[in-house]
C-alpha cells in the first residue's frame, strides 16, 4: 500500500463528508438521541465505501454516459428532503421536546435505517462527489487507485462513528427543550435547503 496516496484519499473523502448536510445531521440526532447510533454510522459508512468502491473501478464512467440517474436521484431526494424537512420544522412548533439519555424508542430500527438509506442514496451529490470526482481523481494515482479508494473509505467510517457517538458530549445541552426545538429547526432548515438547491 503507497502511504502518500492513502493519506491523500483519506483527506479528500473526509474533506467531502464534513460539510454539514442531510445526511450528517441526522447522524447528529440519532447520536443525540442514542438511538440506534451503531446501526445508523454503519448503513452511512458502507454506503459511502460502497460508492467510493464503485468510483475507483470505474462507475464514474457510467453515470457520466447515463445522467438520468442523476437526474432520478436528484428529484426523488428533493422530494424526499422536503418531506423530512417539513417534519422537523413542525417538529420544532408542535412537540414537546425531551431529551432521554437512555435513548428514544419513538422509531423502529427498520424505519431509522430506511431513512437513513434514503438520506444517503436518493442525494444526487454523494454520486458526483463520491463516485464521479474521486473516481476521477483515484485515476491520478495509478498504479495506487486502492490505496487512494481505501484511504476515503476509512475517513468516511472515522467521521460517521466520530460525529454518531460524539455526538454525547453535546447531551447536556440537548437537555433543554429549547436547544432541541433549535436543532429541529436547524435540521429542518438544511433540508429544505438542500432540496430547493436540488430542484434549481
Amino acid at each position: 500500500m503507497d502511504v502518500t496516496t492513502f493519506l491523500t484519499g483519506f483527506s479528500l473523502g473526509l474533506s467531502l463528508i464534513l460539510a454539514i448536510g442531510a445526511q450528517n445531521a441526522f447522524v447528529l440526532k440519532q447520536g443525540l438521541k442514542k438511538h440506534y447510533i451503531f446501526a445508523v454510522c454503519s448503513v452511512c459508512a458502507v454506503s459511502d465505501a460502497i460508492l467510493i468502491s464503485a468510483g475507483v473501478g470505474g462507475f464514474g464512467v457510467i453515470i457520466e454516459r447515463f445522467p438520468q440517474i442523476e437526474i432520478v436521484a436528484r428529484y426523488a431526494g428533493a422530494a424526499f428532503l422536503t418531506v423530512y424537512g417539513i417534519q422537523s420544522l413542525r417538529s420544532a412548533f408542535n412537540s414537546k421536546h425531551q431529551l432521554d439519555p437512555k435513548g428514544d424508542s419513538s422509531s423502529s430500527l427498520l424505519k431509522t435505517i430506511l431513512i437513513c438509506l434514503a438520506l444517503t442514496w436518493l442525494n444526487p451529490h454523494v454520486y458526483l462527489d463520491t463516485v464521479v470526482l474521486l473516481g476521477s481523481i483515484s485515476t491520478q494515482y495509478a498504479p495506487n487507485q486502492l490505496s487512494f479508494g481505501l484511504g476515503a473509505v476509512i475517513a468516511s467510517f472515522v467521521f460517521f462513528f466520530s460525529l454518531g457517538y460524539g455526538a454525547r458530549l453535546l447531551i447536556p445541552i440537548f437537555h433543554k427543550p429549547k436547544s432541541w426545538k433549535v436543532l429541529e429547526l436547524f435540521v429542518g432548515a438544511i433540508m429544505l435547503s438542500i432540496a430547493l438547491s436540488l430542484i434549481l
